[in-house]
């Protein structure tokens, strides 16, 4: 199947996209294309008009602010992947990419058209979530800052308007005392995960947090003081899985009870 007509709109920096996304009543931004080229050639998205941002330069590169990390929105999954910068996560956006589809696909893809993509077993929507990281986000009414958990409202639903842009993902540094656990099942390497369960906790600022994701919305944040030894009792992981807020049934509530064994084994030790 190809996809069907549609205009080409190519901006040099922000501002010209978001005037670009306001003129087009049915227009979307477009970047690597590994997720919005496949929805085109499908059919499942039906734009007038693609809005080609891949040359704007404010939307690339990662640096430090302080003790936060700033990746902008075209950061291609294999420069997170390659490690050539300085991480405030220890490691885990590293890992969290290498393991996203094949080297192809990294090379093109991008953190920010991943999340606004905001398919449920993607990646970064569960890493960026488990992270405590914000987005930036910015379009006609001016900038505005998105929790990661809430940024995605459904399957493939986030919470931007028509003509507003993902600029930065903010993702506060881990102490030196942090840990970190991504784990996530996938029938065969490459392709999107069945079930994902990642959890951080930092004591230097209290943080315990997990999130399950993989599901049929947004993934689920759970965050509070001595979360992981309360966890280590069997009866309280079953009581957590069947949580009405997960909504894991069957095949995936194994898997996902699988998944969370690993990822509390990988959390011990965490003080």
């Amino acid at each position: 199947m190809k996809a069907i007509d549609y205009r080409i709109e190519r901006v040099a920096d922000i501002a010209g996209a978001i005037e670009a996304l306001q003129a087009e009543a049915f227009a979307k931004p477009i970047a690597g294309g590994q997720s919005l080229g496949a929805m085109l050639n499908l059919r499942l998205a039906q734009p007038e008009c693609v809005v080609d941002i891949a040359r704007v330069e404010a939307l690339k590169g990662i640096r430090r602010e302080d003790q936060t990390m700033v990746i902008g929105a075209l950061v291609t999954h294999t420069a997170l992947e390659d490690g050539r910068y300085d991480d405030a996560t220890t490691g885990m956006l590293a890992h969290v990419a290498a393991g996203i589809a094949y080297r192809a696909v990294r090379n093109s893809g991008t953190i920010g058209g991943s999340l606004c993509h905001a398919d449920p077993a993607a990646d970064w929507i569960a890493a960026t979530a488990a992270l405590g990281a914000t987005f930036e986000v910015q379009g006609a009414q001016g900038p505005r800052r998105v929790a990661a958990r809430d940024f995605m409202t459904s399957a493939f639903e986030t919470v931007l308007a028509e003509d507003e842009v993902l600029i930065a993902i903010h993702i506060p540094a881990l102490g030196d005392r942090a840990r970190w656990s991504y784990r996530k099942f996938c029938r065969k390497t490459g392709e999107f995960a069945l079930a994902i369960v990642s959890g951080v906790a930092d004591p230097a600022t209290g943080v315990e947090r997990l999130v399950f994701s993989a599901l049929d919305g947004a993934p689920v944040v759970v965050e509070r003081a001595g979360l992981f030894d309360e966890l280590a009792a069997s009866a309280a992981r079953a009581a957590l899985l069947d949580d009405e807020t997960l909504a894991l049934v069957g095949h995936r509530r194994a898997l996902h009870a699988g998944l969370l064994a690993d990822v509390l084994a990988d959390m011990r030790g965490v003080a």
